[in-house]
Parts: structure tokens; C-alpha cells; sequence
């Protein structure tokens, strides 16, 4: 028997039905309590529809088992914006190959005419690639993203509570919020590739993650200086912070570190992970804290200076993708990589 999680479990419910009410403010004060101390929890009362949840399963389910051939198809190689799969062993944290293969869907738009005078992240905008034997992938997904998207906006306005602001402090810097889902799957290792890092431990770059895993396991926090399993808890997502609300918090919230374990032999593990940030062309300051909060609040910054928290949200996303993705950004973005400053 696994040992229980150390996340709380909070219940949004009451907060999206009346959030001036009795409710409303108890889920604001425990949502301050978790994200000041672990950075994490677990997150009820979402609105999120199950059996969306349940379509998104099966079609990630149906992708994967696809022949290799229509999975490479949409390969993020023909991607500049970093979109589409991710074939096992292409993507790195920590200058190492992470045991996973996926799928990133972000925002559906046409790419910009990017000038010479415009800024690099805009790049990262464009179109997604979808599989043209799968259509119910698309609509599943989209849906998806749409229903997270809400929640994120709902999830923000308490955040905005929680740091002593109004509810609406960061509605023009996440109207519309830059988004993107990840659709991951985690097998065991093998002869062929013998690590058991799905993901070597990080800090999301962003703003929130909202993660729906299955019930293998295999993710796990550090806590108080310790790492332990963070298990799937039905009905839920694991909602964390991420860089930039640390930042945007002067430290009072705490960017969780965290990393996946692989699952053992023949087992796989289907993750979702969706992230809402704020848009590329946003600078994040800190907000002032009321003086109870302030009085606890270490400073934002990154203490790993090969990896700084950088204020502009785009400039942040496209250090993170350059270093996750090298193939893409060796055919699509080779003059990037050749700037020294």
C-alpha cells in the first residue's frame, strides 16, 4: 500500500458558485496555506465534466497505439512552434533524455508575420498538428483545452484573492492566456533505453499546471526537502505553481520541483498535463504583498543561475522549449541558438 499523499485536497466549488461568500474565502485562505508551503495540491469541484476527462483518455489511449508511422507523421519537427509528437527519448531536462513520448497542443491560430524587429517568442505562436487518422483527437482535445482554460480563469481570480489583490488583478495579462497540453506517455524501461527518468525534476516555467495522471504512479515532489509519491486521487487534478508565480509573488508561493519516475516493466503511464500562463507579451512584477504576507516572502528569483526566471512570459516559454526540444530548435531556429547575447 502506497503511503498517502502530503497535498491537501482543496474544494474549488464554492469558490466558483459564490466566491464573496463563507466558501468562497475558505478555499481562497487554503489555497494560500498550499501553495506558500508545498506549492501543490489537489484540486475538487473543478466543473471540469468527467467523461470529457474519460474521451481525452481514450483518444491519447488511440494515438499511442497508433503505427509508428501516423504518430510521426505530426512529429514536432515540422513544427516551429515546438507542436505536435514528441517521439520517445526527443525531449530533455537537465541536459538528459527523459523515458516519455507525447503530444503538445497549444493555442489553434495561424502563425505571424514575424518581422526582424519583432521578438523571438512570437515564433512559438501558430498552428497545431493533429492526426488525420484520429479526427476525434482533435475535437476531444479542443474541448478539453477550452473547459481548462475556464478553470485556469477561476483558479487565477483566487490566486489574485490570495495574495491580498482584487479578484481581477491578472485578468488583462491572461486575456487570453498563452496554453498548451501535454499528453504524455511513460513506458518502462528497457534494454534499449534503461533510465527510469520520465522526467528528471524541474520547476514548470509558467504560471499553474493542472495535471490529471492515471492510477500507475510514478510522479513525485519534493516536500519539506524530501521527495515523496504524489498518487492519483479520482476526480481530481494536481494543480501546482509554477516560476513565474513565485516570481510574481516576491517567494511567498514556491514553485514546486518535482519529477516522474518510470513505471515498472510492463506497465505505461498516460499523464495530461495542461498549463495556463499568462501571455507572451506580459511582464510579470511582483505584486505588494500585504505586510503579514510580505514579512514572509524570501524574493522570486531563481537560485539556479544556469536557469533564470525571466520576466517576460514568451522570452521564458522559449528558453525552456530551446533547451527541451534540440532537434526542433536545430532545423527551425539554428539563428537563436547562435546569439551570445
Amino acid at each position: 500500500m502506497s503511503a498517502p499523499s502530503p497535498l491537501p485536497v482543496l474544494d474549488i466549488s464554492g469558490f466558483r458558485s459564490d466566491p464573496d461568500g463563507p466558501a468562497g474565502a475558505a478555499f481562497v485562505e487554503a489555497l494560500r496555506d498550499a501553495f506558500h508551503g508545498i506549492g501543490a495540491a489537489y484540486l475538487v469541484g473543478h466543473g471540469v465534466p468527467d467523461d470529457l476527462i474519460a474521451r481525452v483518455r481514450e483518444v491519447a489511449e488511440e494515438f499511442f497505439a497508433l503505427p509508428e508511422p501516423e504518430r510521426l507523421a505530426i512529429e514536432n519537427v515540422h513544427s516551429p512552434q515546438f507542436r505536435g509528437y514528441t517521439r520517445l527519448g526527443n525531449e530533455h531536462t537537465n541536459g538528459r533524455r527523459d523515458l516519455r513520448d507525447q503530444v503538445d497542443v497549444g493555442r489553434e491560430q495561424p502563425a505571424p508575420e514575424i518581422g526582424p524587429d519583432d521578438p523571438a517568442w512570437l515564433r512559438l505562436r501558430g498552428p497545431n498538428l493533429w492526426p488525420e487518422g484520429l479526427p476525434a483527437f482533435r475535437t476531444a482535445v479542443s474541448d478539453y483545452n477550452a473547459a481548462l482554460e475556464q478553470a485556469g480563469h477561476v483558479l487565477m481570480r483566487a490566486v489574485s484573492l490570495a495574495l491580498g489583490q482584487p479578484a481581477d488583478h491578472f485578468d488583462a495579462i491572461v486575456t487570453p492566456p498563452e496554453v498548451l497540453t501535454k499528453i504524455i506517455r511513460y513506458p518502462a524501461p528497457s534494454e534499449d533505453f534503461p533510465t527510469d527518468q520520465g522526467v528528471g525534476h524541474h520547476t514548470d516555467a509558467g504560471f499553474l499546471t493542472l495535471l490529471h495522471q492515471d492510477a500507475v504512479g510514478g510522479l513525485e515532489a519534493e516536500v519539506y526537502g524530501e521527495w515523496v509519491g504524489i498518487p492519483a486521487l479520482p476526480g481530481a487534478f494536481v494543480v501546482n505553481i509554477g516560476e513565474l508565480l513565485q516570481l510574481v509573488s516576491n517567494g511567498y508561493f514556491r514553485a514546486t520541483l518535482h519529477r516522474v519516475v518510470s513505471p515498472p516493466k510492463g506497465v505505461q503511464r498516460i499523464s495530461i498535463a495542461y498549463f495556463f500562463n499568462p501571455s507572451f507579451e506580459a511582464r510579470i512584477e511582483p505584486v505588494t504583498l500585504p505586510p503579514a504576507l510580505a514579512a514572509e516572502a524570501p524574493g522570486g528569483e531563481s537560485a539556479d543561475p544556469d536557469n533564470p526566471i525571466l520576466s517576460y512570459y514568451g522570452f521564458n516559454t522559449l528558453k525552456v522549449r530551446l533547451r527541451a526540444h534540440p532537434d526542433v530548435a536545430e532545423r527551425h531556429h539554428a539563428d537563436l541558438l547562435a546569439r551570445t547575447d
